[in-house]
């Protein structure tokens, strides 16, 4: 991969790590029609990149959970105010049950990921075909087009349940059941083509979670599933740099491979894909996040629908 294709991949990683899309279905994808390979150690920078986006656009969310949890563990006193009045820590008591679903739903996440991830090393060794991978990657985009469709139906028939604000239920933290059912979810999301953030909104609207509390918690819980996930892999980096499997090189393709078999870094085009990512991320989330708000996570449905029909006629270009 040269600069220009770590570019492009750390912007395709970047709309698709957050819009309800897949972004390990995209990338897969893109190498096949592009003829990439993108090594493992690749994507964690890239994953990487997309987490920075998510603690600097929910930084104050963030300080506000490490504040309870700080203010739990020493008995201290709740302040008159909360630092973000429509935040998941609107009272004292939302905030510790919100910690509390947060691990909840990262345990189950973990459990199920490492056991997918565990089917994917089986498939991997027995030489699945990767038609067969590109196959399941668009049933996977019409799995997260019905659940964005059904989120909107639900989140509509809600709204007009709701004659009032008053009739509104008080928010008072995620509930065990809903950590337990978003974490399900987000489990799934690890699947091929599944989006995680469209899988974690919609399970939460499921569940009963307002929908923009709900895309808040899903990407509050994202992050120790997305350094979960990056950690893993990059132990096998760091082992792999102790075998000495790789040398690095200040400029060059972010990835090339020796005569000798050495994999030749390149840090240039590395750091190049995760500025891209980064950047490209961070726009996703914020618009993502608009469209939230209007309660239109449909919209994305309309593109992943055509894609995967468009897939399934052409697979064989694959």
């Amino acid at each position: 991969m040269n600069v220009l294709q770590s570019i492009f991949l750390g912007a395709v990683q970047g709309v698709t790590e957050f819009l309800p899309i897949s972004s390990s279905g995209h990338l897969k994808i893109m190498e096949a029609l592009f003829n990439l390979s993108v090594p493992d150690w690749f994507d964690v920078f890239l994953h990487l990149a997309t987490l920075l986006a998510i603690v600097i656009y929910f930084w104050k969310q963030i300080v506000e959970f490490f504040q309870v949890l700080f203010r739990w563990i020493g008995k201290k006193p709740a302040p008159e105010k909360p630092l973000i009045a429509d935040g998941l820590c609107k009272t004292e008591e939302a905030g510790r049950r919100t910690i509390i679903a947060v691990l909840i739903t990262t345990v189950v996440t973990a459990v199920l990921g490492l056991g997918v991830e565990k089917i994917k090393d089986i498939l991997d060794e027995k030489g699945v075909p990767s038609k067969f991978v590109i196959l399941a990657i668009f049933t996977g985009f019409i799995i997260t087009s019905g659940l964005l469709i059904t989120c909107g139906i639900i989140n509509k028939l809600r709204e007009k349940n709701i004659a009032s604000e008053s009739n509104a239920k008080p928010y008072n933290g995620i509930t065990i059941p809903q950590a337990l059912f978003v974490g399900l979810f987000q489990g799934i999301g690890t699947l091929p083509g599944i989006s995680r953030s469209g899988s974690t909104i919609a399970s939460g609207v499921y569940s009963g979670v307002d929908r923009k509390l709900a895309g808040d918690y899903s990407f509050i819980v994202s992050i120790p599933a997305i350094l979960g996930a990056a950690l893993l892999k990059a132990v096998k980096f760091v082992k792999a740099i102790k075998d000495g499997c790789f040398t690095f090189s200040v400029m060059g393709n972010a990835s090339a491979v020796t005569q000798n078999g050495t994999e030749v870094v390149g840090i240039i085009p590395v750091i190049a894909g995760f500025l891209a990512s980064f950047a490209v991320g961070y726009l996703s989330l914020f618009l993502l996040m608009k469209v939230i708000k209007k309660g239109k996570l449909e919209w994305f449905a309309a593109y992943l629908i055509p894609v995967a029909i468009l897939g399934f006629i052409f697979i064989n270009h694959f």
